[in-house]
């Protein structure tokens, strides 16, 4: 009787263990990635006909259903992004992570142009300094936006700066995490264009 009892309390202590330790290491961000990739699936489209829908390919995808306002004060709608693979990197202006990640993020952003999205999303800051990091990065090439309240990193559960978040063409997270100075972000992104 009792080794039944001893193996649900083994991997109960195991498990919690795991869910604990490791937050942010980037080592087990792979797991947590791949975990997310299974529930965040394609939505269908609304009932009504939106005749700016038209441009975008297919159904839009639940996690793809934002609005928000790029650094330069433009409006954003996450729905354009549907149809490709889709790299959203969260930052904020003041993390030495994040600066380190940047010309990677650029360079991946310029090589894949056109087959997969790249968008910046800054946060825990105030705009000016959002801008100033762009400006001083060299990350121009692609879209940033301003999320000071946080919304865009609530939705897709981030918790704190440097961190990806690849969606695929369907609008399934398939990783998330922090990758130290970029690195491994461009055979993630070849991986899901082919």
């Amino acid at each position: 009787m009792r080794a039944r009892t001893a193996l649900p309390v083994a991997l109960t202590v195991t498990l919690l263990g795991l869910m604990g330790c490791g937050a942010g290491s980037g080592a087990d961000d792979d797991a947590a990635g791949a975990s997310r990739s299974s529930s965040a699936s394609p939505a269908q489209p609304p009932a009504s006909s939106d005749p700016d829908r038209s441009a975008t390919p297919g159904p839009v995808p639940e996690v793809l259903r934002f609005t928000a306002t790029t650094v330069d004060g433009k409006p954003f709608d996450g729905s354009t992004l549907t149809g490709k693979p889709t790299v959203l990197w969260f930052w904020a202006p003041w993390c030495p992570k994040c600066k380190a990640q940047a010309a990677e993020t650029a360079k991946v952003a310029a090589d894949r142009a056109g087959e997969v999205n790249v968008v910046g999303v800054a946060g825990l800051d105030k705009n000016a300094a959002m801008k100033d990091f762009v400006a001083d990065t060299g990350t121009s090439g692609f879209p940033h936006l301003s999320d000071e309240k946080g919304d865009i990193w609530k939705r897709f559960e981030v918790t704190e700066q440097s961190r990806y978040v690849i969606v695929d063409k369907d609008g399934r997270t398939v990783y998330e995490g922090v990758l130290p100075s970029g690195e491994g972000l461009a055979e993630k992104v070849a991986g899901l264009t082919g």
